[in-house]
């Protein structure tokens, strides 16, 4: 999977892009990354969806429909979800939310996100502890113009992030091709974290301890941008709210 937002829809942290002056292989521009990336596929198993100047989303069927390491691809009401691996309670959380029987993981984050977004019963830290599985996903949210990534604690799935030449975030599955997009300005996106465009990286692992960036050398000694990770020396002391006034301003409240 791919996904490439524009700067003005998410700010990374700045430690993501890489201090070192670009090396023969530079950054490439979102334009090109898509294009290469589709390229590498197959036609009748991949697509993409570009969302003007701001969004891109780009989708590979996987080759096996019944492996553990699902990836599936939905849209409802404006918000679109790339979602990898699988939910081992997911018939309990679709009991929980009340929804049908044939909801995938896909569809159920999806709804979860909704019910944060709309009505805030619960932190969004919560919400994803409560998910047991290995799982990363994606969501862009149109109407409203917001990002939701997120990769859970396991490692059962990997997900990648860096910067695109013109300063586009780019978020995949695929080492490989963020390696070829992003030059030395990429990472692994943190394992037990979640990130929102609005309010930033955060561990649902952790959600008292603020996140720390670590420095990243690869094997030619060149800084290139930086590991995340909930620091144990600190603490967040204004916990999200819970209850009717609990929505995504909250988390941002916590910084």
């Amino acid at each position: 999977m791919l996904a490439i937002f524009n700067k003005e829809v998410v700010k990374p942290p700045q430690e993501l892009n890489s201090p070192a002056t670009p090396s023969a292989k530079k950054p490439k521009h979102p334009q090109e990354i898509v294009k290469d990336f589709m390229s590498c596929h197959d036609a009748n198993n991949a697509f993409s969806v570009c969302f003007g100047n701001k969004s891109l989303l780009a989708y590979v069927r996987p080759q096996n429909s019944f492996s553990m390491n699902q990836r599936l691809f939905c849209s409802l009401d404006n918000i679109y979800c790339v979602f990898l691996g699988s939910l081992n309670n997911l018939s309990s959380l679709i009991k929980q939310y009340g929804l049908s029987k044939g909801t995938n993981e896909a569809m159920f984050v999806v709804q979860a996100y909704r019910t944060l977004r709309d009505r805030g019963p619960y932190p969004a830290d919560q919400v994803l502890k409560d998910l047991d599985g290995s799982f990363g996903f994606v969501i862009y949210d149109t109407k409203a113009g917001t990002v939701f990534a997120s990769l859970d604690a396991n490692e059962g799935v990997n997900l990648y992030w860096g910067i695109a030449a013109d300063g586009s975030v780019v978020i995949s599955d695929n080492l490989g091709v963020i390696k070829e997009s992003c030059s030395k300005s990429f990472a692994p996106f943190p394992t037990g974290c979640m990130f929102h465009s609005e309010q930033g990286l955060m561990s649902f692992e952790h959600p008292t301890r603020k996140m720390k960036a670590m420095p990243r050398i690869d094997s030619e000694g060149v800084m290139c941008g930086a590991n995340f990770k909930a620091d144990a020396q600190s603490k967040i002391h204004n916990m999200p709210r819970v209850g009717s006034e609990a929505n995504w301003a909250a988390w941002g409240q916590q910084a």
